[in-house]
């Protein structure tokens, strides 16, 4: 654990540690992030990976300065109950993202109300990524309200769900998965999300910024960027899209921020 005082070196004070979920859009943003802080500002910036829960326990112990991708007000709000008094939430980053189950277009069903009475079609299962997210407490919640007894939630990661997904539809089989908005795989396949007339994955989320309650004393310029750091969902998108290209985040990251200098001076400049 790396602890900040008021008697830190110059050195330490140029320094950060940034969690991140290993989800395709907290990968883009904290990479972004990170590109920023070392690029624009002098910092050495470490990203740490970690499961949902993690990033705010850690943040809330000043383990970490903070991360970019809590989901709220829905998907994180086990995990912003537990550790909310401990940590300052700066507010949204990007705004307009959704969750739920998700499908390829070519698959005649509409709502989650009819995966169950289709469960063979979709070889008994849905596909989920870590159990830690608070997208797979929403999916079970789905399973149990919406009674489909004939299928099972299958646990894994971002990657393998991804996998599957494009596996599925190259051979135009159908498959089910928990999905979300923004991720790079609506840009690369025809994908839609099945109605929840129950409401159980709720309505339109945000991404938000979330930062050590003690940041803004000890470290007001790191503070103030993470404060100021907002973008729309072309901007993620077109970085998402650039690392799934070379499998290079922090290389596509820095290429962006370049690409978009104006931005970026927004984010500095508090503008």
């Amino acid at each position: 654990m790396i602890l900040f005082t008021a008697g830190t070196s110059e050195a330490d004070e140029k320094t950060a540690r940034i969690a991140y979920a290993q989800w395709s859009c907290a990968t883009a943003a904290s990479n972004v992030v990170k590109a920023v802080l070392e690029e624009k500002m002098g910092y050495d910036c470490e990203l740490v990976a970690m499961d949902a829960e993690a990033l705010w326990l850690s943040t809330a112990s000043s383990d970490v300065d903070g991360f970019v991708c809590a989901w709220l007000p829905g998907l994180h709000q086990y995990y912003y109950a537990k550790a909310g008094d401990h940590v300052v939430d700066l507010g949204p980053n990007l705004e307009g993202t959704k969750v739920g189950f998700v499908v390829p277009e070519y698959v005649p069903v509409d709502s989650i109300e009819a995966l169950d009475s289709h469960a063979e079609k979709f070889d008994n299962q849905i596909i989920g990524i870590d159990p830690g997210a608070g997208i797979m407490r929403f999916a079970k919640e789905a399973v149990k309200d919406y009674q489909i007894a004939n299928m099972e939630l299958v646990p894994g990661s971002g990657a393998a769900m991804t996998e599957v997904l494009r596996k599925k539809i190259n051979k135009r089989r159908w498959v089910v998965v928990t999905g979300w908005t923004p991720h790079w795989k609506f840009a690369r396949w025809d994908l839609k999300y099945l109605k929840d007339p129950k409401g159980v994955f709720g309505g339109s989320e945000s991404i938000h910024t979330v930062v050590r309650k003690d940041l803004e004393k000890e470290k007001p310029d790191l503070y103030r960027f993470l404060d100021h750091f907002s973008w729309q969902p072309d901007d993620i998108h077109q970085v998402m899209d650039m690392i799934q290209k070379s499998g290079k985040p922090y290389q596509s990251a820095v290429k962006w921020i370049k690409q978009n200098p104006d931005k970026v001076e927004s984010w500095l400049s508090g503008q």
